[in-house]
């Protein structure tokens, strides 16, 4: 990748912080990364995870703007770096990737209002439940009869995406665990029925308008 830097990362490390320069364009080639805010009072909010191949960054190279949000590094990681101007001009002669970047653009801003709407109208319990639905999807791969998050969350990364505590994160997953929904293995959570997790949301959704 000629266009661009190959940066190294330690785990914990910021990439970048809010109100910094939007310069760059990043792509993720290993590792793991989260996108975050911080509340006034410096409670993390998680948004998203990036993967290796996913790109980030965007929003506000794409606008010449300063960053709104965070992110750092939850293992050793390896990070591409595209200048603003580079990447620009290479969208400007390949259309097709301004339309991928439109289209993932669009993805997470659809992802995100997910997340107020759960926010504002669901409990804890089906927050999490949902979060686990559709983590399930972009990052599943089959194992037995399993589907597996790729992504090894920890309780406290969960309640940060879910606006929760951690307490609350472990009472729900110990629930699930003990009816058979779902289960832990290296620190990887494994869904072992699907279907009753969409169950339970829909029952949550009827006892919450009785």
């Amino acid at each position: 990748m000629s266009m661009a830097k190959l940066n190294n990362f330690r785990k914990g490390e910021m990439v970048f912080k809010a109100g910094d320069s939007g310069k760059n364009v990043y792509i993720l080639e290993s590792g793991r990364a989260k996108i975050c805010q911080l509340s006034a009072e410096g409670k993390e909010s998680i948004l998203w995870f990036c993967l290796p191949g996913e790109i980030f960054g965007l929003a506000e190279v794409l606008r010449g703007s300063t960053r709104e949000v965070f992110t750092q590094v939850c293992t050793n990681s390896s990070i591409y770096s595209i200048p603003r101007d580079t990447f620009n001009t290479f969208m400007k002669y390949h259309p097709d990737t301004a339309l991928q970047v439109i289209a993932l653009l669009s993805c997470r801003l659809r992802t995100i209002g997910h997340m107020l709407m759960n926010l504002a109208l669901d409990d804890a319990t089906s927050r999490i439940i949902k979060l686990l639905l559709r983590l399930s999807v972009p990052s599943m791969r089959k194992q037995d009869t399993d589907i597996c998050l790729e992504i090894p969350l920890t309780h406290q990364e969960i309640a940060d995406m879910v606006g929760t505590s951690r307490q609350t994160v472990t009472t729900v997953l110990g629930d699930l665990r003990k009816k058979g929904t779902l289960k832990v293995i290296n620190h990887r959570i494994h869904i072992q029925n699907g279907q009753q997790l969409y169950t339970m949301v829909e029952d949550l959704a009827i006892s919450d308008t009785d």
